[in-house]
């Protein structure tokens, strides 16, 4: 916009005084020009006589976004989700990106952006802690169809171990950022969190994506990242204090949900592994408890007997 109001004042502006008044590289002047150009249509042409650019025509206004009030408010409610990268090497070119999109937008939209600051946020707990440099090698692969390389601890293990693997897509779950890819010498897809990758090298060497695949058909049949290989009819009961809240989230696509008497719910649903959902119905006590399957009731009483057993013995009890 700035270099918008130097060619509009017809002061034949060039890369070096406008780097100098604006304190940015002659480079970034350079690109600026070049993307006003060749991207918005400006007719911009340098003039050598006179060492500097200028308007070959009359230009009447700068080239903008033209949102609605609730596009401009889908956009700030976006602006705001980015809150829980907060304090995480994330946070610098997140809003960077979002400053650079909002200064396109056209200013006569009549909302007061601070009501909405006051009126929205978003709290996430327990943030991925990923390295910006890492997301930003794997995410180049994944959308080059490049093999990476990296030294990966699996959770529960001591040690890493190399994989060689052909990326196909990135996925936030839970504020975590995970790796879904196919694992060439296990010669079959797996999942990976990428605070627990190392040493990520992109091989450069492309590969052929399988059309088949699909995140949405890998993740299926999860609660969450576990793709599992076996296929459970999972029914639990909450009790009239969980049943509200249960009630108001969508858990799982398959799910299913019942009203029983005294404002208990039943939730039903087909999951193809049992882990994730086992912590799921931990956290949640006193509230719950399993109908089917028989395995699931069986890991929640070794787990429940586990944790008395080991907080009695902290206690001292």
């Amino acid at each position: 916009m700035r270099v918008h109001q130097r060619l509009l004042a017809g002061k034949y502006p060039n890369c070096r005084t406008l780097a100098k008044e604006l304190e940015v590289s002659i480079k970034t002047i350079q690109r600026d020009v070049d993307f006003m150009r060749d991207r918005l249509g400006l007719p911009i042409i340098y003039d050598p006589t006179r060492c500097g650019f200028y308007y070959t025509e009359v230009v009447t206004h700068f080239p903008s976004i033209d949102v609605s009030e609730g596009e401009i408010v889908a956009l700030f409610v976006a602006q705001k989700a980015l809150e829980q990268y907060r304090g995480t090497s994330f946070e610098k070119p997140l809003r960077t990106a979002f400053e650079k999109i909002t200064e396109g937008l056209q200013e006569r939209i009549g909302l007061g952006l601070g009501d909405v600051e006051l009126a929205i946020s978003f709290r996430g707990l327990g943030g991925s802690v990923s390295d910006l440099e890492l997301f930003d090698v794997v995410s180049r692969a994944v959308m080059g169809s490049k093999e990476l390389e990296f030294e990966y601890k699996k959770l529960g293990s001591l040690e890493y171990k190399k994989r060689l693997v052909q990326p196909y897509h990135l996925g936030s779950v839970e504020n975590q950022w995970y790796l879904f890819a196919f694992d060439l010498d296990r010669d079959d897809f797996r999942t990976f969190a990428l605070p627990r990758m190392l040493g990520v090298k992109n091989t450069r060497k492309k590969f052929r994506r399988r059309p088949d695949f699909s995140i949405g058909k890998y993740l299926g049949d999860s609660f969450g990242v576990f793709k599992g290989t076996s296929r459970y009819v999972v029914r639990i009961q909450f009790d009239a204090f969980a049943s509200s809240l249960v009630s108001e989230r969508q858990w799982h696509s398959s799910q299913k949900l019942q009203e029983l008497a005294d404002g208990e719910t039943e939730l039903s649903m087909t999951l193809g592994s049992l882990e994730e959902i086992e912590r799921w119905i931990l956290s949640w006590g006193i509230h719950a408890r399993v109908l089917e399957p028989e395995e699931l009731r069986e890991r929640l009483c070794r787990s429940a007997r586990a944790i008395l057993g080991a907080n009695s013995l902290v206690a001292g009890i």
